[in-house]
């Protein structure tokens, strides 16, 4: 659990340093609102993705199950600044299915978190291939960080797109060209 009150602590220091008056009506509450804020968007990091992923069901066939635009809101661990986007995940089922809100819960654990994208982008991939031990999966992350369209280079609209295969879609470019055209349909 987060620390409430280093944080509120932090939050004043911080509005004083930029010179802010935190007495100011509009700042009171401030620290407080960010304290229980933070508890919120990075509820990720005391969370295992094991809990959502283990609950399966058998199968007769062994087709490709696509979840694809799953979104989702993360925080840049450089800047702490957010990024957000969808998430695409394809994998190849050996016996057994997950329900498909648990690979969006998969996402959420990873993206509620202090996060780089291209690290949440192979938790997740990694993840899938744990716990649900599929043949095979594929993940594709595509995020727009405001740490690149609000500061620095400043150019909004531009996105980032990372992807990490696992099992049988690590080699096969028929599998991957198949999630291609799932994802854009």
């Amino acid at each position: 659990m987060a620390d409430q009150k280093k944080i509120k602590e932090a939050v004043r220091l911080l509005l004083e340093g930029i010179g802010e008056d935190v007495n100011r009506e509009g700042l009171k509450d401030t620290p407080d609102r960010v304290a229980r804020m933070y508890e919120e968007i990075y509820k990720g990091m005391t969370e295992d993705p094991s809990v959502h992923l283990s609950k399966t069901f058998s199968v007769d066939s062994n087709e490709i199950v696509v979840e694809k635009d799953i979104t989702f809101y993360s925080t840049c661990e450089h800047h702490m600044l957010p990024f957000y986007g969808k998430a695409h995940i394809a994998y190849l089922p050996d016996g057994r299915v997950v329900g498909l809100s648990k690979l969006a819960r998969t996402v959420e654990v990873y993206a509620r978190r202090l996060q780089i994208q291209e690290q949440m982008t192979t938790q997740i991939a990694e993840a899938v291939m744990a716990y649900l031990k599929p043949q095979g999966v594929m993940v594709m992350v595509e995020a727009e960080h405001m740490c690149m369209t609000m500061r620095g280079v400043a150019k909004p609209g531009s996105r980032t797109v990372t992807m990490a295969a696992r099992g049988c879609f690590q080699d096969n470019p028929q599998l991957q060209q198949y999630f291609f055209e799932m994802i854009r349909r």
